[in-house]
């Protein structure tokens, strides 16, 4: 990629950022919203990845999978929480062409990769109600580890795909991106060459992604619906469904604020609203789902109680 770089005949050697507000009275309150919400995303993962480490009972394939989607959630916000702090308190919010690809490149693989994990617990839900007995082979620790290296894996070949038909293309006009970070559209709007080949790549990639996440997602909760039909004590009935609900809430939260920020009209009206829907996408998402899995979760809550007693003594 560093390579690819150097080799990029863009005149353009940094970006100007405009950020999410240009109203100078918003900068300080925006500063310490953004402040608390960097801090609760990270001390909220890395509370729940610890509690999943330190608790050998939640050594199971369920907490695996939200152990690296707490991972992911962590790291994510990293790319560009920073950065955007930054530039509440910054005249001239500006980011290097090399910087731009690499927050580019980790944002595209970070998103990829989740939303990879959440279709591999999708399938484990699956496999935890509608054939229990067959759990512990289906879902066994070499199973469970090619599910997370497949998940990092087509996050890495999406971000490459991305970042290396972007690093192609040449920036020979306005360098103003009008967005808080380097985002996959905002800069093809900047190309003064042909972006035919990233749309297409985008329109693949996307829509690969979505489409296999989507069908196994909902075959594997259609199949643990029609499981569900079928057991006759609304004991089972619950317990079912607790087990499903922290995942269709993060489902729903991640593919809803996608959408939101995404699949828009393309006016110039619409910037001011996407940019807001890509704050419940970047931001939001990393902040609720260590919440999510620990105040709806029963052996959480429990684990959470045993730490806090290791540690008071």
């Amino acid at each position: 990629m560093k390579q690819m770089i150097m080799e990029n005949d863009s005149s353009v050697s940094e970006f100007i950022l405009m950020g999410l507000a240009d109203q100078p009275e918003l900068q300080l309150p925006l500063f310490f919203l953004f402040l608390m919400n960097y801090t609760a995303t990270v001390m909220g993962n890395l509370s729940l990845m610890s509690i999943i480490f330190l608790n050998s009972n939640l050594h199971t394939p369920v907490y695996f999978f939200i152990f690296n989607l707490s991972f992911i959630d962590f790291c994510y916000s990293f790319v560009f929480t920073p950065k955007m702090l930054m530039s509440f308190v910054l005249e001239k919010n500006t980011i290097s062409f090399r910087g731009c690809m690499t927050q580019l490149f980790f944002f595209c693989f970070f998103v990829n990769s989740e939303s990879s994990v959440l279709t591999a617990m999708a399938y484990d839900r699956y496999v935890a109600i509608c054939q229990p007995l067959m759990y512990k082979v289906v879902m066994s620790p070499g199973i469970c580890f090619m599910l997370m290296f497949g998940s990092y894996l087509m996050g890495f070949a999406g971000a490459m795909a991305h970042t290396g038909c972007m690093i192609r293309l040449s920036f020979c006009d306005s360098n103003i991106i009008n967005h808080y970070m380097c985002d996959i559209f905002p800069l093809l709007q900047l190309s003064c060459s042909s972006i035919y080949v990233n749309e297409l790549v985008s329109f693949v990639v996307v829509g690969t992604v979505i489409t296999l996440s989507s069908l196994i997602i909902l075959i594997s909760y259609g199949m643990i619906l029609y499981n569900i039909i079928h057991i006759s004590s609304g004991k089972g009935w619950s317990k079912a469904m607790g087990t499903c609900g922290s995942h269709i809430i993060t489902v729903s939260l991640f593919y809803g604020s996608g959408l939101l920020a995404y699949v828009k009209p393309s006016s110039a009206e619409t910037v001011g609203q996407g940019k807001i829907f890509s704050v419940f996408y970047t931001f939001l998402v990393s902040m609720l789902n260590p919440l999510i899995y620990s105040l709806r979760n029963k052996d959480v809550k429990i684990a959470m109680k045993r730490t806090m007693k290791r540690l008071n003594k």
